[in-house]
């Protein structure tokens, strides 16, 4: 008796599963039919549109190297496998081309494409849920108007259980209503126009900030730092995370309008914020980033020691003049347009070593900055040094450049070394 009903159970869920199934595909086959949207538009709300996609980082993720505007392709990386961009381009059959304006503004906001597919958090609609409905018309309106791109959608790498996207609404109820806590405190008016560029438009704690297990954004420490997503980590951007650091405003008006101030020059998936959105933005919405990132009373910049002379004669400072003075001077100072100094660097004024060491044993490519600026590509030297060499470069540059006197491990060293996937 017992397992009569046992496998009526196991039948009835089977064919639950499978009604549940043919009625997605039913869904998504009759939301695919139908022509393509015809846009009317103004010029004015179409040039609003461009602006706010370069406010928006939108290139960043649907624009592949090499690739058509919006065509998607980009691969983004995840805890939880490679995440690619999808086609925002006006196409009918692989684009948004059968959207409506109300249609996107609901998948920007709820993460649910107009067939009712639900999309991965890394489109980050948490962050765009606060979105002005007016901002999100003028960014279809723009999207809308570009040029049509046929392009499939390239396959994800999401492995089980998390390829399940039914999972996701489960995921939504625990997370995605989570209210975004201020990172800084303010009140003036470039503050909250900061804050809605930076929270909403930026979306820029979708890096910054930690991460939960289940890779929900951790709300209580906004932009608090995260190593976790990519290779190079993002760093603390909190007030006191930031002058700790040595930053002030001018410095990061500086950083985010050319990618270039007199200790940090952008890499890696912040250059490309730098070349696709910050250094599009007029200067007033520059400065209102800047002012939310350190709020309406700023800390002051954490002084920087002079040079420790500890260390000097050692095997470490050896290396140093052997693999890196003849680009960063013999002490530390730098050279324009060919190095930055590492002196007060931000990577080497972090508490944390992780982009320093990845730095050293990676290297980094030739710098394309705003305007005519550039930084010569620096070799990596993971084949040339141990674990503890590294370690004891990483930790000699720390306390001489970055008044840091935290221990750096060989361990350390060989975790990233090994989570690199290059030696």
């Amino acid at each position: 008796m017992r397992k009569r009903r046992l496998k009526r159970l196991i039948l009835w869920l089977a064919l639950i599963a499978l009604a549940w199934f043919a009625l997605d595909a039913l869904v998504g086959w009759w939301y695919r039919r139908g022509p393509a949207v015809q846009v009317t538009a103004t010029p004015a709300q179409i040039e609003r549109g461009r602006y706010l996609v370069a406010a928006a980082d939108c290139a960043a993720c649907h624009t592949a190297d090499g690739g058509a505007p919006f065509a998607g392709g980009v691969p983004l990386a995840s805890p939880f496998g490679v995440i690619h961009g999808t086609n925002i381009t006006p196409d009918a059959e692989t684009g948004i081309g059968r959207y409506s304006a109300d249609d996107f503004f609901h998948t920007i906001t709820r993460g649910e494409a107009r067939d009712g597919h639900q999309l991965y958090p890394a489109m980050p609609y948490v962050s765009y849920k606060t979105i002005r409905r007016e901002d999100s018309d003028a960014i279809y309106a723009y999207l809308m108007t570009r040029p049509a791109v046929k392009q499939a959608n390239l396959a994800n790498g999401v492995g089980f259980p998390f390829n399940i996207r039914t999972g996701i609404h489960a995921w939504n109820l625990l997370f995605a209503g989570a209210q975004a806590r201020p990172a800084s405190q303010g009140e003036s008016p470039a503050w909250k126009h900061g804050e809605y560029l930076v929270e909403t438009l930026g979306h820029c704690g979708e890096c910054h900030s930690p991460r939960g297990w289940l890779g929900q954004v951790d709300r209580s420490r906004p932009l608090a730092g995260n190593d976790t997503l990519g290779r190079v980590a993002a760093p603390d951007i909190t007030p006191q995370g930031l002058a700790q650091r040595g930053w002030d405003r001018d410095a990061l008006q500086a950083y985010l309008a050319r990618g270039l101030a007199a200790h940090a020059v952008a890499s890696d998936e912040m250059l490309k914020v730098v070349n696709l959105s910050t250094s599009r933005l007029e200067p007033d919405d520059i400065g209102a980033i800047a002012t939310y990132l350190l709020g309406d009373r700023p800390p002051a910049p954490k002084a920087l020691a002079a040079a420790a002379a500890s260390g000097d004669g050692t095997p470490a400072q050896s290396r140093y003049f052997a693999l890196c003075a003849g680009c960063h001077g013999r002490d530390g100072q730098g050279v324009p347009h060919v190095a930055p100094a590492l002196r007060g660097n931000t990577s080497v004024r972090d508490p944390n070593p992780h982009n320093l060491i990845v730095a050293i044993l990676d290297g980094l490519p030739e710098h394309d900055l705003p305007g005519l600026e550039r930084m010569q590509e620096m070799p990596g030297f993971a084949d040339q040094l141990s674990d503890a060499q590294v370690a004891e470069l990483s930790q000699w540059l720390r306390v001489r450049y970055g008044g840091q006197s935290a221990q750096v491990s060989g361990a350390q060293v060989k975790g990233l070394r090994e989570s690199g996937g290059k030696h």
